[in-house]
């Protein structure tokens, strides 16, 4: 992360996401998250690079923790169209690494003395990490169980052929049978892995697919640094031993200590009982947030109801156009809006797939016309067409509805017309 930071300012990335676009998407709730100027942003991405490296090293490793995932997750609100699964990811990490003692050894915090050595940890400091990562996968298998992957191959009918000036392995992903091959192998990758990995005698060779498949995916298709953020995490799932003679090869000297056990029963103080409760929340929403697309109607791809936060890791190919009306309900008069006055082309992208983007534009453009034209109460609609994985595109949005009358929540979005 500490180099990922340093590839986001060297990209121009914060002048793109961040700095152009003058209308930034929201998540429901976050709408008071406001993006700083450029010198803040690119003070709060340089602060992101030395946090996650004294993360690293365990130096100042409470303050580094803190600040790293308070400033990670601040730019991660500031525009919801920028979402990605493994920043998603990043920050629940970031978030668990504040409460486990990852500096407890190998750390400069405790070459300095300023924090006690320990050779153990509490189990559920290291079973949280694995729970999670397992659960990235879990259900990034079980979102595959839909008929567009498993028998329409979709969208690998349409990404891999586009690769097939790949060296080596190119023209293999012309050959029709190759997406079907693809669309089943990750999908089993993705629901079996997890449990591999937990069992002793299928570790090894599980985590050498975890390498292959991540690289591959890394080689393929353009998802940044999720591959090698998903092939050094899954490290965990290895006991104590294996991680050891890792350190032992690195010249680092490992004393274990016999382990005594005792018969007695120890009773569990209050802190303790505190952890349990906050442990099982955590773990409770982490299995039930992903499922929460069950309560709405329809299909999750095409209404995105449910989408986010669900580990729909490279599900779909959606593509769309939405064109606005704004009308002035006093004389009648209405104009078409251009909508690269107002978005960057990322965000129009983005915007024409997503209802709750749709609606939030709708309500922007609102705001702009009652103050630029002085239309008071101004009529916002749209006609929206979408394609979802290859097929030909589909009215979206109701275009008899003013969103103006709409806001956004959690409550079914019943001007989204049905995917046929």
């Amino acid at each position: 992360m500490s180099f990922g930071s340093v590839r986001f300012m060297m990209n121009g990335w914060i002048e793109k996401l961040f700095v152009e676009p003058k209308f930034h998407f929201k998540y429901y709730g976050f709408s008071w998250v406001k993006a700083l100027d450029q010198n803040a942003l690119y003070t709060i991405h340089i602060l992101m690079s030395v946090f996650a490296l004294m993360i690293a090293l365990g130096l100042l490793y409470k303050f580094a923790t803190v600040g790293f995932f308070t400033l990670f997750t601040y730019v991660e609100l500031i525009d919801a169209t920028n979402y990605l699964n493994h920043y998603y990811l990043v920050c629940l990490l970031a978030f668990l690494l504040i409460f486990i003692p990852a500096n407890k050894d190998f750390s400069l915090d405790v070459f300095l003395g300023w924090t006690k050595k320990a050779s153990r940890v509490p189990a559920w400091t290291i079973n949280v990490l694995i729970f999670q990562i397992a659960v990235v996968y879990f259900y990034a298998g079980l979102a595959k169980l839909n008929f567009d992957w498993l028998f329409n191959a979709m969208p690998m009918a349409i990404w891999l052929p586009e690769k097939s000036s790949t060296p080596i392995m190119g023209a293999l992903f012309t050959l029709s049978f190759i997406p079907y091959l693809f669309s089943w192998c990750g999908a089993l990758y993705d629901l079996s892995i997890p449990f591999l990995l937990l069992k002793k005698s299928t570790r090894k060779i599980a985590y050498s697919f975890v390498v292959i498949f991540h690289l591959m995916t890394k080689v393929l298709f353009n998802i940044g640094l999720f591959p090698f953020i998903m092939i050094f995490n899954t490290l965990i799932f290895f006991p104590a031993a294996f991680h050891q003679k890792i350190l032992r090869f690195f010249g680092y000297k490992w004393i274990v200590e016999k382990r005594h056990f005792t018969k007695n029963k120890r009773e569990i103080n209050s802190k303790q009982k505190i952890t349990a409760m906050l442990l099982s929340l955590y773990i409770l929403i982490q299995i039930v947030l992903p499922l929460r697309h069950y309560l709405y109607p329809g299909n999750v791809l095409w209404t995105e109801e449910g989408y986010r936060f669900a580990w729909r890791v490279m599900l779909v190919e959606k593509t769309g156009r939405a064109i606005f009306t704004v009308e002035d309900p006093q004389s009648g008069r209405s104009s078409e809006v251009i909508n690269a006055r107002h978005l960057t082309q990322y965000q129009e992208k983005q915007m024409a797939i997503q209802p709750d983007f749709i609606l939030q534009y709708a309500h922007y453009l609102e705001e702009v016309f009652s103050e630029k034209f002085s239309i008071k109460n101004p009529m916002v609609s749209v006609n929206a067409n979408v394609s979802l994985n290859g097929r030909s595109s589909q009215p979206f949005i109701d275009p008899s509805v003013d969103l103006t009358e709409i806001e956004d929540g959690f409550n079914h979005k019943n001007w989204i017309l049905s995917y046929k």
